[in-house]
């Protein structure tokens, strides 16, 4: 049988190598195609894969396992779960794979994409640009098929003309920019608020006018710190929540 292929990464020694692991298969997983395998490889390979210790991957594996991703059978290995019910509860500690598993796992339709002018709101990010590429997805259940958040993003002009529209109702833009486009991501920036769901926001999650949702804010940045894309994505409330661990 062949095994499931995840994502390569470059760890960063500043982060748990465990969690930065669990992440990035966290997100390889969600992101699989229906035809991908379920098998995942053996632990040593695991570790081989991402350059880490034995011990380090199973601790990445028992992670997945207690979120339901995975389950490990003795003597047969561990596979995917493939009817998994996702939008579960993300620990961010600042990878960039965090983020992007964070994003993953949803079956994403693409609404409309363009170009805009710069949003007031935004101007201090693109303050050398008069105009950015826009695009506008909504995520669904992929079980349920219920519309649990949709995401605009604005992007830098020069990205986006290597963006195939295609490859954003596969995978998340922070993925497609760093391993499509081959942008050179510094860091991203959170920020989450609670606020009340917009006629907008309410009819295409589906939710009553004025109920609570969870609205996130990244912040994209290059290695010299110039803004590549603004991501603004708003969720149902009550199918998502956030976590985050700091580490002395």
């Amino acid at each position: 049988m062949t095994s499931f292929a995840p994502d390569s990464i470059v760890l960063n020694r500043k982060l748990p190598l465990w969690y930065q692991v669990s992440q990035s298969l966290r997100a390889s997983i969600l992101g699989r195609r229906p035809q991908d395998p379920l098998r995942l490889p053996t632990e040593e390979q695991l570790a081989g894969h991402y350059g880490v210790s034995v011990l380090t991957m199973r601790q990445a594996l028992k992670e997945l396992e207690d979120e339901g991703l995975i389950t490990r059978h003795r003597r047969r290995g561990t596979f995917i779960e493939p009817h998994v019910r996702r939008g579960a509860p993300v620990r961010l500690l600042g990878s960039v794979d965090a983020i992007v598993a964070q994003q993953s796992g949803m079956v994403t339709e693409l609404l409309d994409h363009g170009k805009a002018a710069v949003p007031p709101e935004l101007a201090e990010h693109f303050p050398d640009l008069g105009e950015v590429a826009t695009y506008h997805r909504l995520r669904s259940d992929e079980k349920t098929g219920e519309p649990t958040n949709h995401a605009r993003n604005w992007v830098r002009p020069e990205l986006a003309a290597r963006v195939d529209p295609a490859d954003l109702e596969q995978w998340p833009m922070t993925k497609v920019l760093r391993d499509v486009v081959g942008a050179d991501i510094g860091r991203i920036t959170d920020t989450v608020s609670a606020r009340l769901a917009n006629p907008e926001t309410a009819r295409l999650l589906d939710v009553p006018l004025l109920s609570p949702i969870l609205h996130y804010t990244g912040v994209t940045y290059d290695t010299d710190g110039r803004v590549l894309d603004v991501a603004e994505i708003h969720y149902r409330g009550d199918r998502f929540s956030f976590t985050v661990t700091l580490d002395a």
